[in-house]
């Protein structure tokens, strides 16, 4: 799946940029509840997801009280 093919939003995660949704969507990542399973460390370990992909994502999963598995 090229980046072109990948939607700018997924489930309900906030939007962070075409790379970052590709490499949740590669890792089966589509929703915050899910994504609360993983560690920050592990989400910088996927091609794509940097530190700013990261911020956007621990902000959105506060919001609906959750937080990463760190």
């Amino acid at each position: 799946m090229s980046a072109r093919d990948v939607p700018a939003q997924i489930g309900d995660l906030p939007p962070i940029g075409r790379p970052a949704n590709s490499a949740l969507l590669e890792a089966g990542i589509t929703t915050l509840a899910q994504l609360s399973a993983h560690s920050r460390r592990d989400l910088l370990s996927l091609h794509g997801v940097g530190p700013k992909a990261v911020s956007i994502l621990a902000t959105a999963l506060a919001e609906h009280g959750l937080a990463f598995a760190d």
